[in-house]
């Protein structure tokens, strides 16, 4: 008998017996004993949060008739001692106390107005803390469009990077080269051969000569771009590599692929230094950053992890994703980052992953994202849809449809990977039409031919 046997008939004992011993509570509603608290605390937190601190209205009256009753024997010692005096004091003592009543109440019901939380008066502040919050205007950007096309792959282009000085970039594709283009004529310069599978991530070095690709192969590779050739090998992946990042800082490699692990590699020894497990899909996307947390990674599972690279563990987990996670961008400037997946696009606070808000808008699975500091967010998806968003607000003010070259199928306009160059002003996307596109802004769109179509709506954010 085989040990896959021998599980199999473990596993289906095992089932039989917990389902014999909850068969009878199956489809049993729980008790109202234990489940209407919880209903009520619900529904008190969801409907009534805004007025729980507030008083009952009892104890509202209770004190009103309190204070009446101490005005009231005031009132009588004072008619009872104006009885000698004449009858026009007496109408004057009489509005005196009628005035100082009506001004007490007043001052009552003015304080119980004028009530915030806890013990603290109603401010202005206060007031607009309480109320419901309005999303705020976007920011007029732009509009972007189609400036180059360049072809030269003969396979679906999976990814893109671009040199520190701005002189040249650098793609990766499907037919296991990689080709290095200068930027500003967009002119082959160079080609580059020696993986045997698809160069799925590229990453040149901001202080050596160096360029590090990742491929489908299990192959990390470092490349002397003195003597364009491979210097350095990193072997450690069981299985395909698909995400590749530099350290901001140190010399130091981030890979993930389909093991589920995301390695620490040291870029000099070509050792591993750490073997970050937990993921149980594959690692479809990296960010680096210089700070703690020093790796984010984005799985196959729904996950995203923050990790702690001193002591090889997982610093938070964030769950939210219903589906894939595939992209992840890091904001050049603030301590915010985007993920994206088949489900939506989510923005989170760094260091603890606190989660902002929800851009929705597509209707495929998201590949890529790049952001830049003047507030433009792009997501590239597998349909071939690109959208422009308002990173501060996540109103979407553009989108385009990749148009595939002649000759190309429809269904090859999904959009891998996109990157902006060092001066933000093109995108550049790497695209399954075997083509690599430069976008730039339309210097003819202004905000009255190109409005923003806002309407200052109650933010309904969803929780998660």
């Amino acid at each position: 008998m085989s040990m896959d046997t021998e599980m199999e008939r473990a596993t289906f004992r095992s089932l039989s017996r917990s389902r014999a011993m909850f068969v009878s509570e199956y489809g049993k509603r729980p008790s109202e004993e234990y489940s209407a608290p919880t209903k009520l605390a619900c529904k008190k937190l969801s409907e009534y949060d805004s007025v729980l601190h507030m008083e009952p209205p009892s104890t509202l009256q209770r004190k009103k008739k309190e204070k009446t009753s101490v005005i009231g024997p005031q009132t009588s010692k004072a008619k009872a001692s104006s009885s000698s005096t004449s009858s026009a004091d007496t109408s004057d003592k009489s509005l005196a106390l009628v005035l100082q009543n009506t001004a007490s109440k007043t001052k009552a019901s003015s304080a119980l107005v004028l009530h915030g939380k806890g013990d603290k008066p109603m401010t202005k502040e206060l007031a607009m803390a309480m109320k419901a919050p309005i999303m705020p205007k976007p920011q007029w950007h732009p509009q972007w469009k189609l400036f180059r096309s360049i072809s030269g792959h003969s396979g679906w282009v999976r990814s893109l990077a671009v040199e520190p000085k701005n002189q040249w970039f650098v793609s990766g594709s499907s037919d296991r080269t990689i080709k290095i283009w200068d930027l500003a004529s967009c002119t082959l310069k160079l080609t580059l051969t020696g993986h045997i599978s698809a160069v799925r991530g590229l990453e040149v070095s901001p202080r050596h000569p160096y360029l590090f690709s990742a491929g489908e192969d299990k192959m990390v590779a470092c490349w002397d771009l003195e003597q364009n050739k491979i210097i350095r090998k990193y072997h450690g992946h069981l299985s395909a590599v698909y995400a590749l990042k530099l350290h901001p800082t140190i010399d130091v490699i981030f890979t993930g692929g389909r093991d589920g692990t995301v390695r620490v590699w040291d870029m000099r020894t070509a050792k591993q230094v750490h073997c970050l497990s937990g993921h149980t899909g594959t690692v479809a996307s990296l960010e680096a950053s210089e700070v703690d947390p020093q790796v984010i990674s984005g799985s196959h599972d729904s996950t995203i992890r923050l990790w702690d690279i001193r002591n090889a563990k997982t610093l938070s987990i964030l769950t939210n994703h219903k589906k894939s996670v595939r992209a992840l961008c890091k904001h050049p400037q603030e301590s915010t980052f985007v993920s994206g997946g088949a489900d939506n696009i989510k923005q989170w606070y760094l260091p603890k992953g606190k989660f902002i808000q929800n851009l929705t808008g597509h209707n495929a699975i998201i590949n890529s994202l790049a952001v830049s500091p003047s507030g433009v967010m792009v997501s590239g998806s597998d349909n071939g849809v690109i959208n422009f968003w308002d990173y501060r607000t996540g109103y979407r003010f553009q989108q385009l449809d990749a148009i595939a070259q002649p000759g190309s199928l429809d269904c090859e306009s999904g959009v891998y990977d996109m990157v902006f160059d060092k001066s933000y002003s093109r995108l550049l996307t790497a695209e399954a039409d075997k083509t690599i596109k430069i976008y730039k802004e339309d210097p003819k769109s202004t905000e009255e031919t190109h409005p923003v179509n806002w309407k200052p709506n109650v933010v309904r954010r969803s929780r998660f």
